[in-house]
C-alpha cells in the first residue's frame, strides 16, 4: 500500500493493485496518442516537418532554467515521442529520453534517425527508473503534463534525484495545480481537487494537440498534487529547491479553456489580475562533502 498525505494532513492509502491498474490504462492511452500526435493536419503541439526543418519546440521557461546544456548529459522524463528530447540534443546536450509507452519510444528512435541526431531512448516507468541510469546526468528535465500521471510522487522525485550526479539539477515545468482544478473558464467551474493525490478516473476524449480529435474515449487515471506536496517531495528526495516560479502566461493552452490575448499568450483572468497557469521548479542534488 502506498501512503500519500494530502494538504489537510490526512492520509490517502492507495493499493499497489489500484496504481498498477491506472498505469496499464494510462499506458494504453499514451500508446494511442503516440501514434496520433504529429500525424494529423492542424496539430497544435507536434509539427514534425517543422521540427525536421530545424524548428525549435522548447519554450523559454525550461531553456532559462536549464541554462547552457552544451556538453551536458540530460535525462528527459516522460519524453513522449522525443521531439523536445531531440531539441535538447540540437542545443548540444547528450540526451536520453524515458517513456513508459513502447510505441512512443519506437517513434522517438525513428524520429532521431530522420533528424540525424544522437539520442538514447529507454522504455521505462519514470517511477521505477532502471539502475543503468543512476548517477549519470547533469540535468533531469520534465515538462508540461508530467506529475498528474504519477501515482507515487515520492518515487518519481526519488528516481529523478538518483539519476543525477552530485551537483546536478532537476528542471520541472508543469501545469499549475490551480489551473488543473478548472473544468471551464467561462463560466468558471472547478471539478478537480487541489492536491491530495487521490486517483481521478475519467474517459479521455480528444487531446491537447487536437481539442476535437476523432479518438475513441479511453479510460485514464490522473493524480492531483498541490505545489506544497511537489516541493515537499523534492526535498524528501534530497534535492535542494533553488527556485520555484508561478507563471501567469503561456504560449499554448493544452487545456483549451483559456482566452488568448492580443499578444498571442494565454492567461487566466481573475478579477483585475491573473492566476498562475504554470509552475517551474529548479532543484539541485548537493555535491558530496569533501573528505
Amino acid at each position: 500500500m502506498a501512503d500519500q498525505e494530502n494538504s489537510c494532513g490526512t492520509h490517502i492509502r492507495r493499493s499497489g493493485a489500484a496504481a498498477a491498474d491506472g498505469l496499464v490504462a494510462n499506458r494504453a492511452l499514451w500508446d494511442n496518442l503516440a501514434e496520433f500526435h504529429g500525424t494529423q493536419p492542424g496539430d497544435r503541439s507536434y509539427d514534425v516537418e517543422s521540427f525536421l526543418a530545424g524548428g525549435q519546440t522548447l519554450r523559454g521557461i525550461e531553456r532559462e532554467l536549464a541554462g547552457d546544456v552544451a556538453g551536458k548529459d540530460l535525462l528527459h522524463l516522460q519524453c513522449h515521442f522525443g521531439m523536445d528530447t531531440l531539441n535538447w540534443a540540437r542545443l548540444g546536450a547528450r540526451v536520453t529520453g524515458v517513456d513508459f509507452s513502447p510505441k512512443a519510444i519506437a517513434r522517438a528512435r525513428e524520429l532521431a534517425q530522420r533528424a540525424g541526431l544522437p539520442a538514447e531512448f529507454v522504455e521505462a516507468d519514470s517511477q521505477h527508473l532502471p539502475d543503468a541510469l543512476t548517477g549519470r546526468f547533469d540535468l533531469v528535465v520534465a515538462t508540461y503534463g508530467v506529475l498528474s500521471w504519477i501515482a507515487d510522487l515520492d518515487a518519481w522525485m526519488g528516481g529523478a534525484a538518483t539519476a543525477l550526479r552530485p551537483g546536478g539539477r532537476l528542471v520541472l515545468v508543469d501545469l499549475h495545480p490551480v489551473l488543473q482544478t478548472v473544468l471551464t473558464f467561462d463560466p468558471l467551474v472547478a471539478d478537480w481537487p487541489y492536491g491530495g493525490g487521490a486517483p481521478q478516473h475519467d474517459a479521455m476524449t480528444g487531446t491537447y494537440a487536437h481539442a476535437d480529435a476523432p479518438l475513441t474515449p479511453q479510460a485514464s487515471t490522473q493524480y492531483p498534487y498541490s505545489v506544497g506536496e511537489i516541493v515537499t517531495a523534492a526535498a524528501s528526495a534530497g534535492l535542494v529547491v533553488e527556485r520555484l516560479g508561478e507563471h501567469t502566461e503561456t504560449e499554448t493552452d493544452g487545456r483549451h479553456i483559456l482566452p488568448q490575448g492580443p499578444d498571442g499568450l494565454y492567461r487566466f483572468p481573475f478579477s483585475d489580475t491573473y492566476l498562475p497557469v504554470l509552475y517551474s521548479l529548479s532543484a539541485t542534488l548537493p555535491a558530496a562533502p569533501a573528505p
